[in-house]
């Protein structure tokens, strides 16, 4: 494996864009579940009948997961981007972890609410 790919910098940023696609083929339906609440109550509870589902709350847990790895990975991002310090570039490589443990603990408080 070529030694860039082989650093944690490299698995954050495939994380956070994976993560982005995901949301990109997410968010149309969605968007296409809540427009069926135009047209009233009734198209909106005929979706919402599905959400009682186990593999419905699982991608739920897993959209939850890929909206916090993408969040904590833009943020690492955005200070590699704004941030000029010798040496950030080594020092935000050890963001990565912490970035994982974020969103590993938003995703476990999402289950505990759902259950």
């Amino acid at each position: 494996m070529n030694p860039l790919r082989n650093h944690k910098s490299y698995l954050a940023a495939i994380g956070h864009r994976v993560s982005g696609i995901a949301l990109a083929l997410f968010l149309p339906f969605h968007f296409l579940l809540l427009g069926s609440a135009l047209d009233g109550a009734q198209g909106l509870d005929r979706f919402l009948v599905y959400t009682d589902l186990t593999p419905v709350k699982v991608a739920e847990w897993g959209l939850v997961m890929m909206l916090s790895v993408h969040l904590f990975f833009g943020i690492r991002v955005l200070f590699l981007e704004f941030t000029r310090w010798p040496g950030h570039v080594n020092d935000l490589a050890g963001w990565v972890v912490p970035c994982c443990i974020a969103a590993l603990f938003v995703g476990t408080v999402f289950v505990i609410q759902v259950l």
